[in-house]
């Protein structure tokens, strides 16, 4: 009996687990988006994904489309896919707002939440993943 109950716990936990490290595919980007992000990196190399960026990059930010954020530093960008996309910043109507107060950095993990300035509405969140540099290719 043990031992059997052992075994569902077991698979219970698998199963929770692999649950909880799927995520939603990502919806297909419109020609539009497609265009602009190839455009902001062309002739750009991708680099290995790191945790952080100061938040002084934040500065120069764009919006491609709901899952694709960038934040340009010199001639570097680094593009932004939050986990489960950012719903609504595409409108380019709502602003991103760190909670608590922000730090130096933007880092993975991080929850930014969605702000209407006009309507004093606050929208939805987003969870930002690593940030991919892309440089100059060599």
């Amino acid at each position: 009996m043990h031992s059997g109950s052992m075994l569902i716990s077991s698979f219970s936990v698998a199963i929770l687990l692999a649950a909880c490290s799927t995520t939603a595919p990502q919806p297909e980007r419109s020609a539009e988006a497609e265009a602009q992000l190839t455009k902001a990196l062309a002739g750009r190399v991708a680099g290995a994904p790191i945790k952080c960026i100061p938040t002084y990059r934040a500065d120069d930010m764009d919006i491609i489309d709901d899952w694709t954020i960038l934040f340009k530093d010199g001639g570097t960008v680094y593009v932004q896919n939050p986990r489960g996309g950012c719903p609504g910043i595409a409108n380019h109507r709502n602003v991103l707002v760190s909670r608590p107060m922000p730090s130096n950095q933007l880092c993975s993990g991080d929850i930014q939440h969605l702000f209407d300035p006009v309507s004093k509405i606050g929208g939805g969140a987003c969870v930002f993943s690593d940030f991919v540099p892309y440089t100059k290719a060599s």
